[in-house]
């Protein structure tokens, strides 16, 4: 339990769980007091989904690059569960929404796009780099909310995040994301920090 206390803290969750919580309360607040309606826009449901994955993107990487790669900790079942502990903690709360006055939903379309930005947000952090792995989850998102393409098929790919629950290649491009996050950083870990940034 040491070992934990001590991952998490190294990682700053305590900070990053706060933010999260914080961000989906305000979120939820905000619908609750401004709209008449109960269900959430889904603009607002995938927006909220990416604030929740932003918040937790620090979490990805340690202070110390070398303890990253040491071969003295099994890092990938580590890692693994890490992905997979964040994805409670942005699907949760907005599942539990759908209780309330403000219902963020559907719900598949929350654990679709939460499963496939934390993917993408993994890819990032294992290529690139914890501290810019947000990038590419924000660019594109904002570009899929903005320029919805139902049709062609590789409208509906090219923006997954936007696409109704129902939409299989929205949900097969999410799961690709999520499966190859989840490898690529499980087994790689964070890219190493530049000097600069170190």
């Amino acid at each position: 339990m040491r070992w934990l206390a001590l991952y998490l803290r190294s990682r700053q969750a305590p900070a990053a769980l706060a933010a999260a919580g914080f961000c989906a309360a305000l979120m939820w607040g905000l619908w609750s007091v401004f709209s008449n309606s109960r269900e959430v826009d889904w603009q607002m449901v995938v927006l909220t989904v990416l604030l929740l994955v932003a918040a937790l993107t620090g979490t990805l990487g340690g202070p110390d690059d070398a303890l990253e790669k040491t071969a003295a900790l099994r890092w990938p079942p580590r890692r693994a569960a890490h992905l997979l502990v964040a994805l409670v903690v942005v699907a949760a709360p907005l599942l539990v929404t759908l209780a309330t006055g403000a219902r963020f939903g559907p719900g598949w379309l929350v654990v679709r796009d939460a499963a496939g930005l934390l993917g993408l947000t993994a890819l990032g952090a294992a290529t690139i780099g914890t501290a810019r792995a947000w990038f590419l989850p924000l660019g594109w998102t904002f570009g899929a909310v903005l320029f919805t393409r139902p049709d062609p098929a590789i409208g509906r790919i090219l923006t997954w995040q936007a696409q109704p629950p129902a939409s299989t290649a929205a949900a097969v491009t999410a799961g690709l994301l999520a499966c190859g996050g989840l490898i690529a950083y499980a087994m790689a870990g964070p890219a190493r920090r530049a000097p600069a940034e170190a």
